[in-house]
Formats: structure tokens, sequence, C-alpha cells
């Protein structure tokens, strides 16, 4: 692991244009679908990132000829369905979550035994999330006692198909099960009790492969193949929310995002902005491959705190590192309630958040599923990050608005999500150096 230090002088504006790296949800969706597709499947705008790589490499060690990347065109040769081969070794997915839980459903109807593993923060994620309704369908999938990686799945298991109600709202989980559902016999449908990202059921359709949705619940009926399809990934919108961030906090900022994908299930950091008071616009809206893109301007505006609005914390789950930035920016209190989930993500991001916000002198109280931030002067200091990406960037933007250095230790995985984000946001008007 290499040791990465950000050292964030305080002050600055955003001006100019930017294009963030590519969506990371859809990099990793084009690798896993274009493997099992029949046809050569283009992919560009693909995310160079350590996360995205850890999948493509996966693929290429089951004998998937993938070329590329080269400055984001990955061209794959599809296998088919069937065509995956056992790895020599385990398939190490670093630390990338959607990684493991998406390969997790994917691997569980193959032929052959397979050994998923991780770094140390991956292995201390949750997964009987994925395993217990995997199991539910007759996957065998064995973890770590405490439910964590590595998850060692047998292969040969008869999958049937499930009629699952999410206990949690997570794209990871729902995304797991549809694709186990694809190799198993029958219908399988699964229920969410909030909205979260639909990449997959959108790719699964641009594959040719059919899913019918309604409300809540995305159905597939098992035994189907895919079609080789040309992704264009758009910038990704959690990357582009740093700089949305930024842009608000710092009088003088005016921002265009280019190319930035506005899925309606990924939106929540430009609604909870904009309820803020955020002067945020979308240019040039369009379709690109089944998903909705724009152009973002961002303009500095006085933000005020506000209660988050709980149908939208599922829509911003990534994002909120960056939006209690803006919260301690804002005039007032900002409450965030119904978002649990962010303490099991790369780190506990509402206690590193607050141990972090606290720090720097800003009075930010976690709470068990969200936490309470009265806006108020950012001072100077040094942030522990605990080697999660988005904690690192968003205490980098936070310097725009501090009165003396921020200094944030342990950023080596900013490179998971979001390479060149140091020569980006420098390039923007952020004084930060590595």
């Amino acid at each position: 692991m290499t040791v990465s230090t950000f050292h964030v002088a305080p002050g600055g504006k955003l001006i100019g244009r930017v294009r963030v790296p590519g969506d990371k949800s859809i990099s990793h969706r084009s690798i896993m679908f274009g493997s099992l597709a029949e046809g050569v499947t283009e992919v560009t705008g693909f995310l160079e990132g350590d996360d995205a790589l850890a999948t493509l490499q996966a693929f290429r060690d089951m004998g998937v000829n993938i070329q590329g990347p080269d400055n984001g065109r990955v061209v794959i040769d599809g296998v088919g369905m069937h065509g995956l081969k056992q790895p020599v070794k385990a398939l190490d997915m670093g630390n990338s979550g959607t990684s493991i839980r998406l390969l997790s459903g994917l691997l569980a109807g193959q032929g052959f035994d397979v050994t998923l593993v991780g770094d140390s923060s991956l292995a201390k994620r949750p997964m009987r999330r994925v395993t217990n309704p995997l199991a539910e369908m007759g996957a065998v999938v064995e973890s770590n006692e405490t439910g964590t990686p590595p998850l060692h799945i047998r292969g040969g298991a008869t999958l049937k198909g499930i009629d699952y109600k999410m206990p949690m709202a997570s794209a990871q989980v729902k995304s797991c099960i549809l694709l186990a559902g694809v190799y198993a016999e029958g219908e399988t449908c699964v229920t969410e009790p909030a909205p979260t990202r639909d990449h997959t059921e959108r790719m699964l359709q641009a594959f040719g492969y059919e899913v019918t949705r309604e409300g809540g619940q995305a159905c597939l009926q098992g035994g189907g193949k895919l079609t080789a399809a040309n992704i264009e990934v758009p910038a990704d919108i959690s990357s582009a929310a740093f700089f949305m961030v930024g842009a608000s906090i710092a009088p003088g900022s005016d921002i265009v995002l280019e190319h930035v994908g506005i899925n309606p299930t990924r939106i929540g950091v430009i609604n909870i902005l904009k309820a803020m008071g955020g002067d945020i616009t979308l240019l040039n809206e369009r379709q690109i491959g089944g998903e909705p893109v724009a152009d973002i301007q961002v303009r500095y505006a006085p933000l005020k705190g506000i209660d988050i609005p709980l149908d939208q914390v599922p829509l911003a789950i990534d994002e909120f590192p960056a939006l209690f930035v803006a919260a301690a920016c804002a005039d007032g209190t900002t409450v965030l309630s119904g978002a649990e989930e962010l303490r099991v993500k790369e780190s506990d991001r509402i206690q590193v958040m607050a141990d972090g916000l606290l720090a720097l002198g800003v009075d930010a109280q976690p709470t068990p599923d969200g936490m309470v931030i009265n806006g108020g002067e950012i001072g100077t200091g040094t942030v522990e990050s605990h080697e999660d990406h988005r904690i690192s960037m968003s205490f980098a933007m936070a310097a725009l608005r501090a009165s003396g250095e921020i200094v944030i230790n342990d950023c080596a995985n900013v490179n998971t999500s979001f390479p060149g984000f140091v020569q980006l946001a420098a390039s923007s008007g952020v004084k930060i150096t590595v």
C-alpha cells in the first residue's frame, strides 16, 4: 500500500469545465455483462480505477479475452453465459464491495469452485446480506464465522428462482440476486424497500435480457442469454459530487461538470444541495446507452441547514461524506437520519466524518443512523481518512472554506474510484499537494 497524504491550503474557488472519470457502477457491470455476452462488446469511458480494474482482472483470470483499458476504451470478447473457466487462484477484489457482491451472485451458478478475497477493508465488510438469499436459492457460499470475506463458492449447485423482499435498500444485494437469477430455474423477483441504483436492470436490458419492473420490484426469468452491446460510460455523479459541493461552498465558483450520468436513482446529491439553496442547473440533457446524461453547472450560493428527506437517503448514499462538508458550511443545522448503511462502507463513514469535522472545529454529532451538523467555521487540522477514498476527497474540498491548512492521511485509495483527482482538483482551483 503506497502511503499518500494530502496537504490542502485554505481558500480558492472552482472555475472552468471538468470531466470527472467514468461511472464506477456502470464500468463494473460493462465488464461482467460483456464477458457473459455472445459477441464483442466495446466500452468507452471506462473508469480506470482500482475497483473496476479488479473486476476486469477477475474475468481475465476466468479466461475472458479483454483488450485495454486504453484511454477508457475496453474491448471484450464475450464467452457466453457458460463460457467462464475456473481460475487457477483466488479472485482478488481489492477494495471493491461491488465486485465481490455482484460476482458472488454471478458465480453461484457456474460449474466450478471459486474463492473471492479482498484487502483489509473488504475483509471487514458484511456479506451475509448476499450469502443468505443466495443460500435460499440453493447456492453454496461459505464466508468467515463473522459473515465476512473470503467467500468460497461451490460450483455445480442447482439454483432456483426466489421472490426476495430485501430487508434494507442495497443495489449490490439486489444486483447479486438478479445475477444469480439469470442462472436459476424459473423466475427471480427482488422487492426493495426504497429505490436504489438500477444500473443492473438497465444494462441487462441493453444486452437483450428482459427485466420486468413494477414499483419497487424487479423480476427476470432464468436461462436467457446476453448479446454484445456497445456501452458508453457517463461520468460518475459520485465523483462529480465533490466538485458540486466544492463549487457550492466556495465564493466566486462557477463550474460545469461534463457528461455526468443523472440516473434518477443517483441524483440525491443534486436534490439535497438544491434543497439547501444550491445553484445547480442541468444543461444539454440526453440519453446515452439507456442512461440519462447531462452537463451540470454549479455556482456558489449560500447554503442553509435542512432535515435531509428520508426518500433522498438511498439516492445519495455514497455522496454523504461530501454532503457533510456542505452541511458544515451551511447556515443552521442539518440533520441526517435513516443512513445506517453508511456505517458499513469502506469505513464507518458516519463516525469517520464526524471525527474529521470535529478535528476541524465543526459541531458534528454522530447518531446511530446519521449525523447532526451545526454549520459554522471550518478550522485547520489533521484528518484521518481511514483509507476511505470518499473521506479523503471530501476533506480536500472542505479546505476551500477552511481558515488554515487541512492535512488528510492515508489517501492512496482515492485511486480506487477517482484516478487523477489531485490533478483535476488542482487545475480547477483547489490548493492541493500530495
